[in-house]
């Protein structure tokens, strides 16, 4: 396919956190050429975000008649190859993304700000399913899906199903789907629709660093590495207000490997080599599955 045009590059390090203050998510843009990533203040105090401010601010830049790619750095589904089914044993459990996504919403009920934390409390239908606390359960599996499988080649992923530590993706990933569910037909959500005016898609900053040959560990700390990963992904030395957290950080390159990789077509092919796509979705930047891997 030829790789679309798009006008402008969001990166977005998000958060599953319960707290008010999120200082974890952060927000970064980078135009066409070769200009360096500036990071986006949010509306609260500090230049803070809130979730529901993430999802209104994504609906507002589709809404401009720009094309915008925006890159959210959580899983936006659950491993379905392994077993037929997100949530194998559950009666009625869904069996396609979007089902998936109004699931998690659903069973979160009033939680303020997209938290999706009661799926895996006491008294969801799919508790079981996750690693919320302590030592590993007896009989907990740390399911992974094709494209975690193959982003192995160069760094794993940490497991979804796990919700707890400092490291953990799994609350930010069922926040993340409550706000997929929320986009509908606001945005294309690849690879599960066709390209769109605002397209959205998952992102592993860390994928991206290790790419370009650089210890991700603490970049924040050395900006001549920095400088070094964005040149990697065709950008100009960064000189906008201090990357000086993991999250600024990622939100940035983030936006510079959006703008890089988006003008590969083999970026945009990979998961048609991959049938479990359409149920699992796709790391942007992930090359395709080898033919008869497991």
């Amino acid at each position: 396919m030829t790789p679309p045009g798009f006008d402008t590059f969001l990166g977005i390090d998000w958060s599953g956190s319960k707290s008010r203050r999120l200082k974890g998510i952060r927000v970064a843009e980078c135009a066409p050429g070769r200009g360096a990533p500036r990071l986006v203040d949010g509306p609260r105090p500090g230049g803070l975000w809130r979730r529901q401010d993430v999802l209104r601010y994504v609906l507002d830049r589709g809404a401009t008649g720009e094309r915008v790619l925006a890159g959210f750095d959580f899983a936006f589904a659950y491993a379905h190859h392994d077993a037929g089914s997100y949530f194998p044993g559950l009666e009625a459990a869904p069996q396609a993304v979007r089902d998936l996504w109004a699931f998690v919403d659903r069973h979160s009920g009033d939680r303020e700000d997209l938290y999706g934390g009661a799926l895996y409390a006491p008294g969801s239908p799919v508790a079981h399913h996750y690693w919320r606390a302590g030592p590993r359960p007896v009989g907990f599996v740390e399911r992974r899906r094709r494209t975690e499988l193959a982003c192995g080649a160069v760094t794993w992923p940490h497991p979804v199903f796990k919700c707890f530590s400092a490291a953990n993706v799994g609350t930010g990933s069922l926040a993340g789907m409550r706000l997929l569910h929320r986009l509908g037909d606001a945005a294309a959500i690849w690879p599960f629709d066709a390209l769109g005016a605002l397209t959205v898609v998952e992102i592993f900053p860390r994928l991206y660093v290790r790419r370009s040959g650089v210890n991700p560990n603490r970049l924040f700390e050395r900006p001549e590495q920095v400088d070094a990963v964005l040149d990697v992904l065709a950008g100009d030395p960064y000189e906008g207000a201090p990357l000086d957290s993991e999250d600024k950080l990622d939100a940035a390159i983030a936006a510079a490997a959006l703008r890089a990789l988006s003008a590969d077509a083999a970026v945009w092919a990979a998961p048609g080599a991959e049938p479990a796509a359409r149920w699992e979705g796709w790391i942007f930047g992930v090359e395709s599955v080898k033919p008869g891997a497991p």
